[in-house]
């Protein structure tokens, strides 16, 4: 059996590349959306029977997650 190699030692300050740093704003984009559609769906077929207010403030909440999203996805 080999011994596992250590992982390579960084001697830059060099940013990720663009790959990476792309892949990682889609799943922050696509976490912040599921989460939006989530507060939506539970909020208008569950919770909604036992509170009105708490799903008019999810809904409220649900609001505010689409533009945020976009501005986390298009910081670079």
């Amino acid at each position: 059996m080999r011994p596992r190699r250590k992982p390579p030692v960084r001697i830059t300050s060099a940013e990720p590349g663009s790959s990476t740093n792309r892949r990682q704003r889609e799943v922050r984009y696509l976490a912040m959306m599921g989460l939006c559609l989530m507060l939506i769906v539970l909020a208008w077929f569950l919770v909604r029977f036992y509170s009105t207010t708490a799903a008019v403030a999810m809904s409220a909440v649900a609001l505010v997650i689409p533009p945020l999203a976009a501005i986390v996805a298009n910081r670079r």
